[in-house]
């Protein structure tokens, strides 16, 4: 929701008057929008863009030098008058033409067709480029919507009148630019207008609109929302169901974020799309991935992709400065990435000591703990999650998760590589510690090479060395965190798991003694961390960190558990 604003009528001029303060040096306002305050070299063609506001940075802030000379801004998603049209127009003309450059809409077409005429008539050479970029808008190339291709369509433009060519051949390149550009959008929730509550259209819960427009327009058709990747297919998949005008295997791209989508999100969504369009045969030249033509607070993302030609691609990476984007010129075509890790960061083809047979077997052994331990936290992370946010940030189930799951692969990968018990569970610390971050992260990493440095990759472990490497596993623990038995923290289950199995050598009973521990947090005040600012608030609640110690060694104690039908020779090999 749109909730800064004074009168929501003149929001858009309020708006205009702080960005032009803002970035003087740059631009200065004229009757209808801005253009350059820099000087520009007398009989250059002026590319003057623009349409309602709503999109910035699209469209005023993508003034300055190697993009347009001048933006007409209307009220929100509305076009602006022929006037005011007219009136940039005439401001940014310094003899060589002008270029308007606009989205296919009515009223946008209505009245900078009106002002091209008036210019005409005043002498002024003065020519369009419509964009059509929008896919899912028309069956008709030529008839569809302009979302951000605008963006792509008007860079080149524009870099052409910086070269300095002609007010016909800048055209010509627009009409080849637009005729070769593609985009798909896809919203997650509508905008709102300044001074109302409700949104323009609403995507219901757990629903993804496909095709919607940049000005609050609700999308085609609606789906279940689907995970990340599957987002990044329907984009990929949409945009190269047209080659456009150019079967080019070279070409620009540009993931747009709508206004409330966030950059971490996109990222997201990039590594698929990348991925996909390089396994197309696609070379991305200087891909573009950010808000550049929102649609204020709207939830969602568009792809645009454009078929470049050598003409083309030169514009489309010349250098461009303006207040709301910059390029640096001589960008290399993106190359294709090659993996070199694993997720998890788990190095592929990674070489380990050698190890006989009696410590893979054992090594075989910690790689399954690892497998069900990640299933466990898996299916307990939500939950470990809610229960941090009692008096914390509410982030220990997924990084628990990242740590497990990376640990896991890990494991797994040096298990296929032939590594011994000491090589794979040292290697399984490395990554737990390495994705999971944070105090958990730093915590189990510690304690597995503790662990690790117990085991060998000879032969097999006997109980003393179990016992001593639980016993190095707790202590390293205890010396990282700082923290005492009773101050609310993993080692209030840690403690009573760790003398338990020095005792008896038993999983089962260990893990049962952790749980004990774990629960009884809950009657505890934390007395170190974050929590112990929110302590109060945590009593009746057990610690995330000790509840998660208790499910993995439950889970551990679960998988070796059919391993040693003996009760006396339990566990002495694993």
């Amino acid at each position: 929701m749109t909730l800064l604003y004074n009168d929501p009528a003149r929001f858009t001029e309020d708006a205009l008057r702080g960005f032009c303060e803002l970035h003087a040096n740059r631009v200065r306002a004229v009757p209808g929008g801005v253009v350059r305050s820099t000087p520009t070299p007398d009989a250059k063609v002026a590319v003057v863009i623009g349409g309602g506001s709503g999109h910035y940075p699209a469209f005023s802030g993508l003034v300055g030098p190697g993009f347009a000379d001048g933006a007409v801004v209307g009220n929100i998603f509305t076009a602006p008058s022929a006037q005011q049209v007219h009136a940039v127009a005439e401001a940014a003309h310094s003899g060589g033409g002008v270029l308007l450059g606009y989205g296919n809409y009515a009223g946008d077409v209505m009245n900078f067709g009106a002002a091209q005429d008036r210019l005409r008539t005043e002498g002024i050479d003065c020519r369009t480029i419509v964009v059509t970029d929008d896919l899912a808008s028309n069956e008709d190339a030529n008839q569809r919507r302009g979302i951000a291709g605008d963006f792509a369509v008007f860079k080149i433009a524009s870099a052409a009148a910086e070269e300095g060519m002609s007010l016909r051949e800048v055209e010509h390149l627009a009409r080849r630019a637009n005729a070769r550009t593609r985009s798909l959008g896809v919203a997650f929730d509508g905008c709102t207008l300044p001074g109302q509550h409700e949104p323009l259209f609403t995507v219901p819960e757990g629903r993804m609109a496909l095709g919607l427009g940049i000005h609050g327009e609700p999308g085609i058709s609606e789906v279940d929302m689907p995970a990340a990747d599957e987002v990044a297919d329907t984009l990929v998949d949409g945009v190269l169901t047209e080659a456009g005008d150019g079967d080019s295997s070279r070409v620009a791209v540009i993931l747009n974020g709508l206004g409330a989508t966030k950059h971490e999100e996109m990222f997201v969504l990039w590594s698929r799309i990348a991925a996909k369009l390089r396994a197309a045969g696609l070379t991305l030249v200087a891909p573009e991935v950010g808000e550049l033509v929102t649609s204020l607070d709207m939830s969602g993302v568009s792809l645009t992709l454009v078929r470049l030609d050598e003409e083309l691609e030169r514009l489309w990476r010349a250098p461009a400065d303006t207040p709301a984007y910059r390029k640096i010129g001589g960008d290399e075509a993106t190359p294709a990435r090659t993996p070199t890790t694993e997720a998890g960061g788990a190095a592929t083809g990674e070489t380990y000591p050698e190890a006989d047979h009696e410590s893979r077997e054992c090594a075989a052994t910690i790689a399954a703990v690892f497998h069900e331990i990640r299933r466990t936290v898996e299916d307990h992370a939500e939950e470990l999650g809610r229960i941090d946010a009692i008096a914390a940030d509410g982030d220990h189930g997924r990084g628990m998760l990242k740590g497990t799951t990376a640990a896991a692969r890990a494991a797994e990968l040096a298990h296929e590589a032939g590594a011994g018990a000491h090589s794979l569970l040292l290697r399984a610390a490395e990554a737990w510690e390495a994705e999971a971050g944070g105090t958990s992260g730093a915590l189990w990493g510690a304690g597995l090479r503790s662990l690790a440095a117990a085991l060998s990759d000879r032969g097999r472990p006997d109980q003393a060395d179990l016992a001593g490497g639980v016993e190095s596993f707790s202590a390293s623990i205890e010396r990282l965190g700082g923290a005492e038995v009773g101050d609310k923290t993993m080692l209030d289950a840690l403690a009573p798991f760790t003398d338990t199995f020095g005792r008896t050598h038993s999983w089962r009973e260990a893990a049962a003694a952790a749980r004990t521990g774990a629960e009884g947090t809950a009657e505890l005040a934390a007395r170190t961390g974050r929590a112990k600012h929110l302590a109060e608030r945590g009593l009746g609640t057990p610690d995330a960190g000790a509840v998660s110690f208790a499910l993995i060694a439950e889970t551990v104690a679960e998988v070796l558990r059919p391993r040693n039908e003996h009760p006396q020779r339990e566990n002495t090999h694993e």
